[in-house]
């Protein structure tokens, strides 16, 4: 038997007509009646009276429906219980982490959980926050490691996912050096339109750019901007501010050694910087041990 005939059986249950079914299943009529027949013809039962209009379904048809149903359930489910089951006895620690995070702050951080904990074999997937969350909505990592802010609700808050704070970053608007140390671009006031902005901006699918537009887009909007370049990743703007192409918001903890040899320089007051929170998401579910233990030695190192 073909998975796919339970779901061609309930369409045309639901429906009781095969043309609609057949639309519903994206196939032709003909080829859907075979399908129909092909799963009777393997129960050794009819399952629809065709004597009718619309048709019915037999008495045998009325006991498969529930059957059917609960396979398809129990099929749905498979994954998440062979997840489990794997999950149960792993010691691999399966992180996903926004792109600056994971070699800006991830490296130092859990170098400072050794002495709790023995942090063992790691997984980590270094990506947009959007792919971040993806995964760990999908249960293919346990831990995602992302910036923040607390009135910019992400998917995963969002969802209920528990999550602790580890730190802070500031996102702050910077600009390269002319030869006197000043920036070659700047932002000199809320109400400036004396000169074009040229933005080094982030694209729809990054997670601080999420942040920076609704935070700050009611005051970007009153500015004269021209948008110069766009990318995902804080990492791939940087060098474009470096080369002097414009102004770019990126994190503090990204460029931190770029501001002290000055190669960038601050380009607005502070009225422009956004304060960023670092989290640690975790997945709803029961980790393994291992990763129980990890989330109960991040638990402990905040509290103290």
């Amino acid at each position: 038997m073909n998975i796919s005939w339970l779901e061609d059986f309930l369409a045309l249950a639901l429906t009781k007509n095969f043309s609609r079914a057949a639309d519903l299943r994206h196939m032709t009529q003909p080829a859907f009646g075979r399908r129909i027949r092909a799963l009777e013809d393997w129960l050794g039962a009819s399952l629809f009276d065709r004597s009718t209009q619309p048709i019915t379904l037999t008495e045998t048809g009325e006991w498969f429906r529930k059957v059917a149903q609960d396979l398809l359930a129990q099929v749905a489910r498979l994954p998440v219980e062979a997840r489990t089951i794997e999950e149960s006895s792993s010691t691999t620690l399966r992180f996903a982490a926004t792109h600056t995070l994971s070699f800006t702050f991830m490296p130092n951080w859990l170098r400072s959980l050794e002495p709790r904990v023995s942090v063992g074999a790691i997984q980590c997937v270094s990506d947009m926050l959007q792919r971040c969350e993806a995964l760990m909505l999908q249960g293919k990592v346990q831990f995602v490691l992302s910036h923040s802010h607390p009135h910019v609700k992400d998917q995963l808050e969002a969802a209920g996912y528990p999550f602790i704070q580890l730190g802070n970053d500031t996102l702050v608007p910077v600009s390269s050096a002319d030869n006197q140390g000043q920036p070659q671009h700047r932002v000199t006031s809320l109400d400036s339109q004396s000169c074009a902005l040229q933005l080094l901006d982030y694209g729809a699918e990054s997670g601080i750019g999420r942040i920076l537009h609704q935070i700050l887009g009611p005051q970007l909007d009153r500015l004269s901007i021209q948008t110069v370049f766009t990318a995902h990743l804080a990492s791939v703007l940087r060098p474009m501010v470096l080369s002097g192409r414009g102004i770019a918001w990126l994190p503090q903890s990204l460029i931190a050694d770029d501001l002290d040899a000055k190669r960038l320089v601050l380009a607005g007051p502070e009225q422009w910087q956004i304060p960023l929170q670092v989290r640690l998401y975790r997945d709803r579910s029961k980790l393994s041990q291992t990763a129980e233990g990890f989330w109960e030695a991040v638990c402990a190192s905040d509290r103290n």
